[in-house]
């Protein structure tokens, strides 16, 4: 396979799989015992409580979280496991390929799922035997976030600003740019009290006033969008009484396709470690896209 279509297969799966785990991921747990303790967001204006809910998941710094995404036809996966934003994305999750182009990729490599390592530089991927077979025995690719920046245009620089930036209040961050968010209800999930909210995003429409976004990150809020193919995306959080998001919806057209995203978030403020994989079992993204021969893997073949 050439070299360029490598490059796309590969980006593919990094920016699909390393953006659900950051953005859409969480546990069906209240999270009750959270580390940061807010009020009730139920009898405030909706921009009011948003902000609200901003700060309080910030002050989290971590929690357990579980999603499911579609993007088209090419990925359907779920992730589970577990985040910190402390200091630099952190944490692991178990990625389960359950549908679209990348699935058959994976099982062709013999292997329907993969761990996830975040690091605050990185982001690393342990793949099959199969794969490990054609790399030495290495079992882990790396994919540093500057790498993909270069490699991959638009769609690498929003995968490293987004795995660098990201906390589970992105959603709500865009709410508040939108200018379209209205409370849609109460309603019990998982067994939790939580407040609906709802809106639509209109990346032309977006403004920093609600949000607190000054010029710059505005900006590069509605850069990101752009560059993912998103012109206008629906939002639904529920938040508990702590002020902290116990679920959220995204559904969007890009350019590969609807997504549709359903995340749950749980015990907010849990401890998170994430290590690098030992060296010797680690391949690097970029080294394998200069390497000779065929490396076959969940990333697409190299040759």
């Amino acid at each position: 396979m050439k070299n360029t279509t490598v490059r796309r297969v590969t980006l593919s799966v990094a920016v699909v799989a390393a953006l659900t785990g950051v953005a859409a991921c969480g546990s069906s747990d209240s999270g009750e015992g959270d580390k940061a303790v807010g009020r009730s967001v139920a009898h405030v204006s909706p921009i009011a409580a948003l902000r609200s809910v901003e700060k309080s998941t910030d002050k989290a710094e971590s929690a357990r979280v579980r999603s499911s995404t579609s993007v088209g036809d090419t990925m359907s996966m779920t992730a589970n496991g577990a985040l910190s934003w402390d200091d630099g994305l952190k944490g692991n999750l178990t990625i389960t390929y359950t549908g679209g182009q990348v699935a058959d990729a994976m099982r062709r490599t013999g292997t329907s799922s993969m761990q996830a390592r975040y690091l605050p530089d990185a982001y690393y991927a342990r793949m099959s035997e199969k794969f490990a077979q054609q790399t030495g025995g290495k079992r882990w690719i790396r994919y540093a976030y500057d790498d993909l920046a270069q490699l991959g245009g638009g769609s690498g620089a929003y995968l490293k600003d987004q795995m660098q930036n990201t906390t589970p209040n992105q959603s709500v961050k865009l709410l508040l740019a939108s200018g379209d968010v209205k409370k849609a209800g109460e309603e019990t999930v998982s067994g939790v009290h939580t407040t609906h909210y709802a809106g639509t995003v209109d990346v032309a429409d977006l403004a920093g006033e609600s949000s607190g976004l000054d010029a710059g990150q505005l900006a590069d809020l509605k850069k990101q969008l752009s560059q993912a193919g998103v012109t206008t995306e629906t939002v639904d959080i529920w938040i508990n009484d702590q002020d902290l998001l116990v679920k959220k919806v995204e559904k969007a057209d890009m350019a590969t396709g609807p997504m549709t995203s359903t995340a749950y978030y749980s015990d907010y403020g849990v401890p998170v470690s994430a290590q690098k994989p030992p060296a010797a079992d680690t391949e690097d993204f970029k080294d394998l896209l200069k390497s000779a021969g065929t490396v076959a893997g969940g990333t697409g073949t190299v040759s």
